[in-house]
């Protein structure tokens, strides 16, 4: 597979950005190492479950823990993670366990971590698990225009 069709068709027309291949991997982690990138550079999407919606967090691969009191707080709102089969059906084009961290072109909102935001260069995943986008700054701060941003995970 390569980068999911809906996610092409929307960088195609808002950024400009980098394809890279890289052997197949399970994990945003994995997927980090196998490229040699930083793992506060790699942004990986995490789906919640708000208001009998959904909802995108952005996060940096090297952080393991989303601190759901503290979205809930933020947003006034109760969120919980989604199941993988809610998933599947909004990433239909995509691998299972492969969410781009780009959620507009899904219909969904998003809420960016700060500390994505803080790195030069920000890689994503394509929608597979052998497939990674290289963003600039700049153009990621594109991709996130509408977002909400706030400081909602850890390293822990």
């Amino acid at each position: 597979m390569t980068i999911a069709p809906t996610l092409q068709k929307y960088l195609d027309q808002t950024v400009t950005y980098e394809q890279i291949s890289h052997d197949p991997t399970m994990s945003s982690t994995r997927t980090a190492e196998a490229c040699n990138v930083p793992g506060d550079y790699l942004a990986k999407g995490v789906v919640l479950r708000r208001n009998g919606g959904y909802l995108l967090a952005v996060l940096p691969a090297s952080h393991h823990h989303i601190r759901l009191s503290t979205l809930k707080m933020q947003l006034g709102d109760k969120v919980a993670l989604a199941s993988e089969d809610e998933i599947v059906q909004l990433f239909c084009d995509c691998e299972r366990g492969a969410v781009p961290p780009v959620g507009e072109c899904y219909g969904l909102d998003v809420i960016v971590d700060d500390s994505i935001e803080a790195q030069r260069e920000i890689y994503i995943e394509g929608g597979d698990h052998a497939t990674l986008i290289h963003l600039g700054r700049g153009e990621f701060a594109r991709l996130t225009a509408d977002a909400w941003h706030g400081h909602f995970t850890s390293h822990d």
